[in-house]
């Protein structure tokens, strides 16, 4: 589960502090995180999985208080427990799909099984493009490609950053439910970060985030 109290931002000591509402999502839950630009959605997310340290608060993943480890022990962390889609993919280039699936194994030290990786990808209709590198692929095949990279390691928690931005309303569909389905398969609790209001409906757990105030 993922749970944050009185969390707080600086970027910069003389820059605006920014402040963020309790959140709270339980293993297998959905939340939508919903707001404009300006309002720190992708601060909020990095402060989630750890890749930002708060100015003040905590956050808790899985009743693991991520601001009293160290740096390294974070990312460990954050590697075995999370699962992050990110707006745009990030791919090794010069891998292949089935090799970027590998990353999160390579990176916690464990032997990644081929064959699930595979099935993963069958599973996202894309098993035909798994020994292509990603810039063959189509945005949709990438964003498959994406969902079953944040979810081969069967994390507690996934993030997902404005997985439908630019996308049409078919599309829109089309990817949140395999979002809803993969996510669910792994019993993982699903944060949806996004400024998308056709989404606003279609969750009764959300939370509205407001603009955040500017630096003079």
């Amino acid at each position: 589960m993922i749970q944050t109290h009185a969390l707080t931002f600086q970027y910069d000591p003389s820059g605006p502090l920014l402040a963020f509402p309790d959140v709270q999502c339980e293993p297998g839950e959905r939340l939508l995180l919903l707001g404009e630009s300006g309002c720190g959605k992708t601060t909020l997310l990095h402060l989630l999985c750890g890749m930002l340290q708060p100015a003040s608060g905590s956050v808790s993943l899985n009743g693991q208080d991520l601001g009293s480890l160290s740096e390294a022990a974070r990312d460990r962390y954050r590697g075995q427990h999370v699962g992050i889609v990110f707006q745009k993919s990030h791919f090794v280039q010069s891998l292949s799909v089935l090799e970027n699936l590998a990353i999160p194994a390579f990176l916690q030290g464990v032997a990644f099984d081929q064959s699930t990786g595979m099935a993963m990808l069958e599973q996202l209709g894309i098993a035909h493009k798994a020994h292509q590198r990603p810039r063959h692929l189509s945005i949709g095949e990438q964003q498959r490609a994406g969902i079953a990279r944040a979810l081969i390691h069967r994390p507690s928690i996934v993030l997902a950053d404005e997985p439908t931005s630019a996308l049409d309303d078919s599309s829109t569909s089309a990817v949140i439910a395999l979002l809803e389905e993969q996510a669910a398969a792994v019993g993982a609790a699903l944060v949806i970060v996004t400024h998308d209001q056709r989404l606003k409906d279609r969750y009764a757990h959300r939370i509205e985030l407001t603009a955040q105030p500017q630096s003079a």
